[in-house]
């Protein structure tokens, strides 16, 4: 009997308020990393009414203007009317750090650690900068090896502000979150249920002045301007028995920081699946690549990604877990949801022998530390609004398929001294 099932994730556009704190957080690493290579950052960002408020823990040898830092990227999201409640030249922004904990710093500094070639020993000797357990996913749903409803929110949600900030729909404000529901048979997407855009408006439009006018033109809009362009790009389309809402409650004027408080770190699962797949609880912005909740969760990323582009999984979960101070996961774990091609435990063993998951190692196989300067001082900000996984706009280190083939390979390899 076929099984037929609904599946949902959401995105949230950049001026979504939680979104304001992640790019702010990551505008400061950036910003940190690209004069000091080895700062300690944990910077957490607090948004509401006409205020900001930077605090966490911060050692870094570099002089940054956090409050600049912190304008600056409030006017590029696009908060630069003080009529929003929140304007970058108008709101307050308070600034409380302090510097890391020289317990947690034990466990992770060394006098090795800037070199750009480690020993096995220099990298054993660098342990994680906190424990905890983190997840990576792909799946051969769409061609970024991402499931399609986090796919499809995320790719909404980018031209919604791609629409607004060109000024083809000059009444949208930043503030916004998409949803898309899909539909499944027998584990594989075949239709789209519904769409759901939530968009920050101007009370008027075209001097409409009623509000179910207004949110009519606004709907009729979203479809021809953002909904058809990106539902033109993929091969599952909307079709006459799909549901398409828009700003449900009836109007959505009041939104940004005065409409809600946002804060670093609280859209952790618009940052990875969707909710597709599991969560180790960790959030991403704001940390520096000593803190496996970020750079483990790429690399998990990154084995997943290549398990599945090796045709050895049409889906892969992989966890990680670490112990602060201790180099080499604690544990290591792939489940497959039965699309395995060999067994989960060769794969296990494939996994330990090609990828580097020591913290030292992860940060040095993808440059974590460099990129902020070698992008012209921004990275991190970038990935922090639209997910860290599955980027076509971006070039992302966790993102390559380059172990795809050695693993087939080595699979081969393994294959053919067992049978002899």
């Amino acid at each position: 009997m076929t099984r037929r099932y609904l599946f949902t994730s959401e995105s949230v556009t950049e001026g979504h308020p939680d979104k304001i704190c992640d790019q702010i957080s990551d505008t400061i690493l950036d910003a940190l990393l690209s004069q000091d290579e080895r700062s300690r950052v944990a910077a957490e960002v607090v948004v509401n009414t006409g205020l900001l408020l930077i605090t966490g823990e911060i050692t870094s040898k570099a002089q940054v203007n956090f409050v600049d830092l912190a304008r600056k990227k409030i006017a590029e999201i696009g908060y630069t009317d003080t009529d929003n409640g929140f304007s970058a030249n108008s709101c307050s922004v308070l600034v409380a750090l302090d510097e890391q904990s020289p317990d947690i710093a034990q466990g992770v500094t060394t006098a090795q650690e800037s070199r750009e070639e480690m020993s096995e020993d220099e990298l054993d000797a660098i342990g994680a900068g906190d424990q905890g357990l983190m997840f990576g996913f792909a799946c051969n749903e769409t061609p970024e090896m991402m499931p399609l409803p986090i796919s499809l929110a995320h790719r909404v949600s980018r031209r919604l502000t791609a629409v607004r900030k060109a000024g083809q729909l000059p009444y949208l404000r930043p503030d916004g979150k998409t949803q898309v529901t899909v539909a499944y048979e027998d584990g594989r997407p075949v239709g789209i249920d519904t769409i759901l855009i939530s968009t920050q408006h101007t009370a008027t439009i075209d001097n409409i002045t009623d509000e179910v006018a207004v949110q009519e033109k606004i709907k009729e809009d979203l479809w021809a301007a953002v909904v058809e362009p990106v539902f033109s790009e993929i091969d599952i389309k909307p079709d006459d028995e799909t549901r398409f809402l828009v700003n449900p409650t009836g109007k959505f004027v009041i939104g940004g920081p005065q409409g809600d408080a946002g804060l670093t770190g609280r859209k952790i699962i618009v940052d990875t699946y969707g909710g597709y797949s599991r969560h180790g609880g960790g959030a991403f912005s704001g940390k520096d690549p000593t803190k496996v909740d970020r750079s483990a969760a790429y690399a998990a990323r990154y084995v997943a990604k290549n398990i599945v582009a090796a045709g050895l999984a049409d889906k892969c979960e992989v966890q990680l877990s670490y112990a602060i101070g201790v180099a080499r996961p604690v544990s290591m774990m792939i489940e497959t949801f039965g699309t395995a091609k060999v067994e989960e435990e060769r794969l296990l063993e494939l996994v330990k022998q090609h990828f580097e998951l020591r913290p030292a190692g992860i940060i040095q196989a993808f440059n974590l530390r460099k990129l902020p300067s070698l992008r012209g001082g921004r990275f991190y900000q970038d990935v922090a609004a639209y997910g860290h996984f599955g980027r076509p706009d971006l070039d992302l280190p966790w993102e390559q398929i380059d172990k795809a083939a050695v693993l087939r390979d080595a699979l081969t390899q393994q294959l053919s001294v067992s049978r002899g």
